[in-house]
């Protein structure tokens, strides 16, 4: 799906903070490749074919990063947007799924008339690390009646474990994965 030369211009674009936000963490800043209209835009038409041959109807962008990454996707790719916040953050009737941190725990939320059954829906984001947000996007998905046709994620830290968290909860939805670190 993703070409190799794609791949490392994507790759040469993302810029690494040492300590950031706090000691021992290498934090992958990704503000260059989106400054860069040719990487960024690449990454969306890499991210919206996916979705295309997905079938998706929808796509849900992840609170912050991944409304970045998912609104211009979508727009390519003829789709509606559905941003995933975090709690307290959306007006109106909403639907609420709670998961747990590495160190507590969190609630994300969606618009509860915004997918609905017959929905297929593309969950992309920047990072795929523990993979806790992302389950419990998936969960909300399906409590609010829509079917899963997958995950993109621009990275996934493979050494954190995230993808094995999501195998049960992908029900057999693919998970892209475009650089995995």
């Amino acid at each position: 799906m993703i070409t190799d030369r794609t791949r490392e211009l994507l790759l040469s674009r993302i810029r690494d903070i040492a300590d950031y936000p706090k000691p021992g963490v290498l934090f992958k800043d990704i503000t260059p490749l989106l400054a860069d209209p040719v990487a960024f835009s690449a990454l969306t038409e890499v991210l919206s074919a996916f979705c295309e041959s997905r079938g998706a109807t929808k796509i849900v962008g992840l609170e912050a990063r991944g409304f970045i990454l998912a609104a211009p996707v979508a727009v390519r790719a003829g789709v509606g947007f559905v941003p995933v916040r975090k709690a307290g953050k959306l007006p109106g009737a909403t639907l609420a799924q709670a998961y747990e941190l590495e160190y507590g725990s969190a609630e994300i939320e969606v618009h509860a008339e915004d997918l609905t059954a017959g929905d297929s829906v593309l969950v992309i984001d920047d990072v795929l690390a523990t993979g806790g947000t992302a389950q419990a996007s998936l969960e909300l998905i399906r409590r609010a009646g829509a079917d899963v046709a997958g995950v993109a994620v621009l990275m996934e830290l493979g050494f954190l474990g995230g993808r094995n968290r999501l195998d049960g909860t992908l029900r057999g939805a693919p998970l892209e994965a475009l650089i995995t670190l």
